[in-house]
């Protein structure tokens, strides 16, 4: 039932029957086609912690087989928040409850998620979710265990929290984090490291040791300010070494986070067809739903990545992402059919299409961007244009 759920994700406007009838996938019974509510029963009795694992552990094993770019050692990532739609189901509705606007609720039950990503291959390297009572800070603090050493978070500053961020660096070797400074905070410079570089103290509040035991009074760190655009930003990190980190460098860095917002799009609009809610009625199933679209994900991205592989001078980012999704369940369908040993062959065959999904090169914008104007709440009169004398 895994390659269902993995289905599920790929073929978005098919029925969940199709699916496993496409697949070739055989439940007990002797009926060579698959009844509706045969499907529900099989994923009800598969659950969602076997396919957590299995996301878990084969992200795990792809990532550490993936020769990912590095910065100064370091391999990028990024964490982010996303928001799922689940069905209007009394269960969704007690298992994830809504989110008040104004004291009313939305119209949908809704799941909060924050991921981790690697922004050179785009696989998604952790996960968790839960309801809209959680804050996304909350759900960061479980990947902070799932991080690996010589890493380099990106975060924006809805994750500005010094226990967090202490926590962040100090689970591991070499595990720092890059995040913008929040408006307001203060601190305390210790010393100039260069041009709109200091070394800074941020003292930490009594409730925030109070939840981190290990939190102490200060928290050391680096800022950079820098101005992109005629605005003054300010990024805060805990790459304090000057000679191993060059500031000038980190500050571009920066601007890469928004990789994971891409990767988002690409589950939502490619994959999930801008179908907004979830097809799964019972809590159970919703985030089994989950599970398996982080998994399916993954699985085109690493054979994107196999795929740039064979390609000289091709990066994972230069290939189509749909076209790619496309030939990963045609390929799904293909394997029920083949033996055994045919299947290495099959899968050396698709990471050797490479040729078939590769973007042309974007070309020149002919026009400046332009910003369009805000839309407004109600209808305006049109300007009254001045007569010419």
């Amino acid at each position: 039932m895994v390659w269902c759920i993995v289905g599920m994700a790929l073929e978005r406007k098919e029925p969940l029957h199709q699916i496993v009838n496409r697949l070739d996938i055989m439940l007990p019974g002797s009926r060579p086609f698959v009844a509706p509510s045969a499907v529900i029963q099989a994923r009800q009795r598969l659950g969602s912690g076997a396919v957590q694992r299995m996301f878990t552990q084969i992200t795990q094993l792809w990532h550490n087989a993936t020769p990912h770019p590095h910065w100064c050692g370091l391999t990028l990532l990024a964490i982010d928040g996303v928001f799922w739609r689940t069905s209007d189901t009394p269960e969704n509705d007690i298992a994830f409850p809504r989110q008040t606007h104004g004291g009313n609720p939305a119209r949908y039950p809704q799941v909060k998620m924050v991921c981790q990503m690697e922004l050179t291959s785009h696989l998604l390297t952790a996960a968790a979710f839960g309801t809209m009572k959680n804050s996304e800070t909350e759900l960061a603090e479980q990947l902070i265990g799932q991080t690996g050493d010589n890493t380099l978070t990106l975060m924006d500053k809805g994750y500005y929290s010094l226990g967090l961020l202490n926590a962040w660096s100090q689970a591991g070797e070499e595990r720092h984090w890059m995040i913008a400074l929040r408006r307001g905070a203060q601190y305390e410079e210790v010393r100039k490291l260069g041009k709109g570089d200091h070394l800074v103290k941020l003292k930490t509040s009594p409730q925030a040791r109070k939840k981190w035991p290990a939190l102490g009074n200060e928290v050391t760190a680096r800022l950079l300010t820098v101005t992109r655009k005629g605005k003054v930003c300010q990024l805060l990190t805990s790459m304090t070494d000057t000679m191993r980190y060059p500031g000038t460098e980190m500050a571009e860095l920066y601007s890469h986070r928004w990789e994971i917002d891409l990767g988002y799009r690409e589950i939502k609009q490619t994959m999930q067809l801008s179908r907004l809610t979830l097809r799964s009625k019972k809590p159970e199933l919703v985030e089994q739903e989950l599970w398996g679209g982080l998994l399916a994900y993954n699985l085109v991205r690493y054979q994107m990545i196999k795929m740039a592989g064979h390609l000289k001078g091709y990066r994972p980012n230069q290939l189509s992402f749909s076209e790619s999704c496309g030939m990963v369940m045609r390929m799904l369908m293909t394997l029920q059919g083949a033996s055994p040993g045919r299947i290495p062959e099959l899968m050396h065959d698709l990471a050797s299409m490479g040729h078939l999904v590769k973007l042309p090169t974007r070309r020149e914008r002919a026009f400046p961007r332009v910003v369009k104007e805000r839309p407004w709440k109600y209808p305006r009169a049109p300007k009254k244009s001045q007569s010419v004398a």
